[in-house]
């Protein structure tokens, strides 16, 4: 098989969906000898902030000198960043080599079993295992979960540091109606004898967490209490234990931002006390203040602006509006939005209208992508207008500043075509 080949046939496994459940990963990487062992590993779970906290996590740990792989999703540009080493995604040959070493045993699961066949997140998942436990080990690999953490595919190997950076309500559907239904599926990342870094804001979830920590008798280092954010508009001040970090300044604006990084530097931190790593502290603050992550609130042009960021569900539409209005308060924002079947829409624009001079809508080329009159109807903005080119009208837009968002894999698709 070549490149596209291989993609195709990864791609194909979308038609399997999502099978919440590891039986099938374990079956799997038994038969290629467990490489999940061989990695020392920091997982990131949560509904929001996962990619940037994955970000902050790998900037500061290369800016020490250290090797690094990512596993992140979805992927904005290219495929292979999902899978990435040193902050480049992995070559195309060696996502055909990983496709053929992976396929011959997920046709053995589909045989030799009745677990079901496996879905195109599981493939993918086994192929970061197998690149960075068996062809291209490194000093850490950070692991981003895909949905929830119970029963998500990542879920089947022991990190060094678990993080859960926040708990909402989004695929309801499969995880879950309430926050204490999504907190006990997310609370399958605390394990024994892994410090857990979380920040939850919901009462009855973070309730929850902190049983959970108390009786698996970790250590749980939790944002307001063990992390402290002192924020002074674009700069805050991080403390915890005796340290203290002041006039961090990052490149991702909104409080939210400060919040994940935070969850960064205490993560890196305990790891430092532990042992596990060496620290240059004035770099690892540089490489977090550095740090970008494309798609979230990301600025492509100046004049006229236009910000892309991938908010997904109603807690990240709610965190872009309130960044967007302290940021932007004396401009005149439109919004271009996209989104994707089994999210709380009504909700979700309830929020940006309140903040958009025009409410453009549209759709994109997507299984799950909502029709753009089913779109079209569920905003009340008075000034609602379909777009059929999106990428015609990001192009000649003449307003103020236009507000892309609603999917992260509507972004990619904007991203895509803008570069085309």
């Amino acid at each position: 098989m070549n490149y596209l080949e291989s993609l195709y046939w990864i791609h194909e496994r979308y038609k399997f969906g999502i099978k919440p459940g590891v039986k099938r990963m374990e079956w799997m990487l038994e038969r290629l000898d467990n490489p999940q062992n061989n990695i020392k590993g920091i997982h990131v779970v949560g509904t929001n902030g996962k990619g940037s906290t994955v970000s902050y996590l790998k900037n500061a740990l290369l800016a020490n000198h250290y090797e690094v792989g990512t596993f992140t999703s979805p992927y904005i540009e290219t495929f292979n960043e999902r899978i990435s080493l040193n902050g480049k995604p992995i070559l195309d040959e060696e996502i055909v080599k990983l496709v053929e070493i992976v396929k011959p045993i997920s046709e053995q699961l589909d045989i030799e079993t009745d677990l079901g066949t496996a879905t195109e997140f599981e493939i993918i998942t086994m192929m970061m295992f197998v690149y960075f436990g068996q062809l291209r080990p490194v000093d850490f690999v950070i692991i981003e979960a895909g949905l929830g953490a119970k029963h998500d595919s990542t879920n089947v190997f022991t990190p060094v540091m678990s993080v859960l950076t926040s708990i909402g309500l989004d695929h309801t559907n499969i995880i879950g109606d309430t926050y204490v239904d999504i907190a006990r599926e997310k609370s399958g990342v605390i394990k024994v004898g892994v410090p857990l870094v979380y920040a939850v804001k919901n009462e009855e979830a973070k309730a929850f967490i902190n049983q959970v920590v108390a009786e698996k008798h970790i250590k749980g280092i939790k944002l307001g209490r063990d992390i402290q954010v002192v924020s002074n508009n674009n700069e805050f001040t991080f403390r915890y234990k005796d340290y203290e970090l002041e006039a961090i300044e990052l490149n991702m604006i909104g409080a939210h931002q400060q919040e994940n990084a935070a969850l960064a530097l205490a993560t890196l931190l305990e790891m430092y006390d532990r042992g596990m790593i060496l620290l240059n502290f004035n770099d690892t603050v540089k490489a977090i203040e550095d740090t970008t992550w494309t798609g979230r609130i990301e600025k492509i042009q100046e004049t006229p602006t236009i910000i892309l960021d991938g908010a997904h569900n109603l807690e990240s539409i709610e965190v872009l509006v309130q960044t967007m209005r302290q940021y932007y308060p004396d401009r005149k924002i439109d919004v271009l939005f996209s989104a994707i079947d089994g999210k709380p829409i009504g909700r979700m624009l309830k929020s940006l209208e309140e903040i958009s001079e025009h409410f453009y809508v549209t759709t994109f080329d997507f299984p799950k992508a909502l029709p753009l009159d089913t779109l079209y109807e569920s905003v009340e903005h008075d000034k609602r207008i379909k777009v059929k080119d999106y990428a015609d009208f990001i192009k000649n837009y003449d307003g103020d500043l236009l507000l892309v968002t609603g999917s992260l894999y509507f972004i990619s698709a904007v991203k895509d075509k803008l570069k085309k």
